[in-house]
């Protein structure tokens, strides 16, 4: 049993007639699109909004219409995945590298729905790399302000060339250890100049739908 997918398919199961739809990106979100895209085809009438290049193609694909902000204010719900999940709700995002887009998707969201497998569920956050994306000018000069925090920040490549975001940014992700104040530390990055905006997405949901390798789903709410 994919527990993803059956995380991703029942959270696609609030949306109604007439709302304005938020699409995550990343291995979870896709499921919750390809459902979105069925119900589409199958009369669903909404209109969704991307977090990334990829997701707005996929969502293309499937004929689910798409809207930019310039068309609307607010968005109804959105459904998106996570790297990790604490006891609070509070998120890691951003493996994906669309976190900037997903953090901006879900602050205009009336709900923001996040979809996990059990494995993403932790006592306290920092297990997974916390990114954080950087503009490119002077990011040498970011990365060791990040490094005087006590991150230990590595950017991101793929296939030995620098990630770039779908913003023309880039990501560096590293460790804190244990994250005890989510909050405290979200500041503290955004405030540093050059830093665009990182992963911590805290207290921005109230509800998680969890998946399980057996077939059985739970609902985190608060």
């Amino acid at each position: 049993m994919d527990a993803k997918r059956i995380a991703a398919e029942r959270a696609v199961d609030y949306i109604q007639d007439g709302m304005i739809v938020g699409l995550g990106t990343g291995s979870t979100a896709y499921w919750a699109i390809q459902k979105l895209g069925l119900k589409v085809q199958g009369g669903l009438q909404i209109k969704a909004i991307a977090t990334s290049v990829q997701s707005e193609e996929l969502a293309r694909n499937l004929g689910i219409p798409l809207v930019s902000f310039a068309e609307m204010n607010e968005i109804d719900m959105t459904i998106d995945g996570a790297d990790e999940v604490d006891q609070e709700l509070n998120l890691i995002k951003g493996g994906g590298g669309a976190l900037l887009r997903e953090k901006i998707v879900a602050a205009a969201s009336k709900q923001f729905i996040v979809i996990v497998d059990e494995s993403k569920l932790v006592k306290r956050l920092g297990t997974f790399p916390l990114p954080v994306e950087i503009v490119p000018f002077g990011h040498e000069v970011t990365i060791k302000k990040l490094y005087d925090l006590g991150y230990e920040p590595r950017l991101r490549k793929i296939d030995n060339e620098t990630f770039v975001t779908d913003n023309g940014n880039y990501i560096v992700d590293g460790h804190f250890g244990d994250i005890e104040a989510p909050q405290e530390l979200h500041n503290k990055l955004n405030l540093i100049p050059g830093v665009v905006d990182n992963g911590l997405f805290v207290n921005m949901t109230r509800r998680v739908v969890v998946g399980y390798q057996d077939g059985e789903i739970s609902e985190l709410e608060k």
